[in-house]
């Protein structure tokens, strides 16, 4: 299991939808941040895009000196990037980090927002684009000299002279809900990712994705994007959810949703139908909290409860064909520390055990009882 963190350059706090107890999150913050997942053991970490957002490809290198083991998941966007740039610039950030680069595709799914970048193709579109974009990526980082004539993207001579330390390139991930992007997924991903809806609609997904993947002669990874509150008691972790929608307003909520509905997303439509813009019901599936997607774009849903509980539900999700757990949780400094030290010891999270070993001469022991004595563990 590949359990991932969330660097959030969009902005954090304590509370949803309010400036009360939010923070900077300037660059010591994301140093923080980062750093902290590092030494925890989590196997990376996802920038977000757009323009919410500071931009990931700068961000995330400024960090790579910051990091020792920690891998970025960054993102490409078909249609406002070349993909032969695109290209040259994964190769860089992976020569550079030492092969620490993840690629996230991201198509889209707000038109006002594309269109404020310049991008004005359909839904459909977008991803007929993205396929383009992704055969000349691909071929480019395999040192083809590339030739493409497509009906969006068109290349004479490209050519990346640097080759990726991951080959034959660093991995692909992407997220898509509609048929369009199914096919994506199936002709160049490598994880496919969906956000947090219940298990048996993730599995829905799971199953197409991996059948179009087959008829292609391809297997395809899979993976979750969840935010998560797990606190030592099932009450305390349902309080703590409650106090992070404690300052929305029924306008700022209202409003969240008027803004979300606008997008052609389907995935984000499947976001909002799981809650209907209602803070009624928010339990959509056992310990599936969906709360967060109240006023919050993309991921919206967490897993909330006692520690055990949540493994179990993650575990839930492996079950079914899940490998890649990206997490995050408010405010992301301190969530990071409470989702390793609970969740981690009941979890098979992939470099644990080396990471402990590792480490096991300094640490956990808690604070010295008396200045002389190592405390025991309950």
């Amino acid at each position: 299991m590949e359990i991932f963190w969330f660097i959030p350059t969009h902005g954090d706090g304590k509370y949803l939808g309010t400036g009360h107890g939010a923070r900077a999150v300037d660059f010591d913050y994301m140093t923080q941040i980062a750093k902290a997942a590092d030494s925890l053991g989590f196997g990376g970490v996802l920038l977000p895009t757009g323009k919410s957002c500071e931009d990931p490809w700068i961000a995330a290198s400024a960090l790579i000196p910051m990091t020792q083991r920690l891998k970025f998941l960054v993102a490409v966007r078909p249609g406002l990037m070349s993909p032969t740039i695109a290209a040259r610039m994964a190769s860089t950030f992976d020569r550079i980090s030492g092969g620490r680069l993840l690629i996230n595709v991201v198509t889209g799914g707000d038109p006002v927002e594309l269109a404020g970048e310049g991008l004005h193709l359909s839904h459909d579109a977008r991803y007929d684009m993205t396929d383009e974009f992704l055969t000349v990526w691909r071929k480019a980082l395999q040192g083809e000299e590339i030739d493409f004539d497509g009906e969006h993207i068109q290349i004479t001579g490209g050519k990346v002279l640097y080759p990726t330390v991951q080959q034959p390139y660093p991995p692909l991930y992407f997220g898509g809900s509609s048929d369009a992007g199914h096919k994506v997924a199936a002709n160049h991903i490598d994880v496919y990712l969906s956000w947090g809806e219940p298990p048996e609609q993730v599995k829905e997904k799971i199953d197409v994705v991996r059948k179009l993947a087959a008829e292609q002669g391809r297997t395809v990874r899979f993976g979750i994007r969840l935010h998560v509150i797990v606190r030592e008691k099932e009450e305390d972790a349902w309080k703590a959810a409650d106090e992070l929608i404690s300052y929305l307003d029924e306008d700022t909520i209202a409003n969240a949703q008027k803004i979300l509905g606008r997008f052609d997303s389907v995935g984000q439509r499947r976001m909002m139908d799981l809650h209907g813009g209602r803070r009624e019901d928010l339990e959509i599936s056992p310990n599936l909290w969906a709360g967060v997607g109240l006023v919050r774009g993309g991921a919206g849903t967490a897993l909330v409860g006692d520690p055990q509980t949540v493994a179990d539900r993650m575990k839930a999700y492996e079950e079914i064909g899940i490998d890649t757990f990206i997490l995050s949780g408010y405010p992301h400094l301190e969530e990071a520390y409470r989702t390793a030290e609970l969740l981690f010891p009941l979890l098979p999270v992939a470099g644990k055990q080396e990471k402990r070993a590792g480490n096991s001469y300094i640490s956990p022991f808690g604070e010295m009882i008396a200045n002389n004595e190592i405390p025991k563990a309950k």
